[in-house]
C-alpha cells in the first residue's frame, strides 16, 4: 500500500523531532518534510502535496490558521490536522473555520495520534474530546458567539486601535461592511460597543494580542 505522506509544521525543533520519531514507528507513515513556520508549511505543501499536514497553531512569520487558510484556498482537498497545546475557544473556532480537518492536543496518547493521522488522510474529522465538547456546547447554545475568521480579523484590528476606515483599507472592504461586521460581533458576544467586544473577546480567548 502507498504510505501516508506527512508534513510536520512546528516551530520547536525538539517537538518536531519527537513527532517524527513517533510517526516513523508506523510502517504506513512517511515524513516528507519538517518546517518551522506557517509560511514554510504553505510553500512545502504546495510543492509536495502531502496526504496530511500536522499543523501547530502559534508559529512565527505566518501562524497555523493563516497557513491553513492559504493551503485550503489553493488545495481545497488537502487535509490538515492541528496538533497544538492551545484549546481556547478562539483557537478552535479559527482553525475549524479556516478548514482544519481535525484538532488534537499535544498530550494525545500515541495510539490516538496514529489513528487520527490515518482518519485525517481519509478526510474524516478528528477532534480531541475537550475540543469536541467545546464545539458541541456552542452548537447546543446556537453557536451565537462563534465568530468567523473575518470577524476575528476585524476585531483584532479594532483591538489594535484601527478606525473603521483603516480597517476597511487594510482588509480591502467597504466601511459599511466593517460596520456590519462590528454589529454582528457585538450581537454574538452580547455586548453593546466595540470596546466591550474587544474586552470580552480577550477574556474568552477568542482573540489574543501578541
Amino acid at each position: 500500500m502507498k504510505p501516508i505522506t506527512i508534513l510536520i509544521a512546528d516551530d520547536h525543533t525538539i517537538v518536531r523531532a519527537g513527532i517524527r520519531q513517533l510517526l516513523e514507528t508506523q510502517p504506513d507513515f512517511e515524513i516528507v518534510a519538517e518546517v518551522e513556520n506557517g509560511r514554510q508549511a504553505l510553500v512545502q505543501t504546495l510543492i509536495l502535496h502531502p496526504d496530511v499536514v500536522l499543523m501547530d497553531l502559534r508559529m512565527p512569520e505566518m501562524d497555523g490558521v493563516e497557513a491553513i487558510t492559504a493551503i485550503r484556498e489553493q488545495l481545497p482537498d488537502l487535509h490538515v490536522l492541528v496538533l497544538t497545546t492551545f484549546d481556547t475557544d478562539g483557537d478552535i473556532v479559527r482553525a475549524v473555520d479556516a478548514g482544519a480537518t481535525g484538532y488534537l492536543l499535544k498530550d494525545v496518547p500515541r495510539e490516538e495520534l496514529f489513528r487520527a493521522v490515518r482518519a485525517t488522510a481519509r478526510g474524516e474529522t478528528v477532534l480531541a474530546s475537550s475540543v469536541a465538547a467545546r464545539l458541541m456546547g456552542k452548537v447546543r447554545s446556537g453557536g451565537d458567539d462563534m465568530l468567523s475568521s473575518r470577524e476575528i480579523e476585524v476585531l483584532l484590528l479594532v483591538a489594535r486601535g484601527s478606525t473603521n476606515q483603516e480597517i476597511a483599507e487594510s482588509l480591502f472592504i467597504s466601511k459599511a461592511t466593517v460596520k456590519s461586521h462590528l454589529i454582528q460581533i457585538c450581537n454574538k458576544l452580547g455586548v453593546s460597543d466595540r470596546t466591550a467586544a474587544v474586552t470580552t473577546a480577550l477574556e474568552r480567548g477568542v482573540i489574543r494580542l501578541s
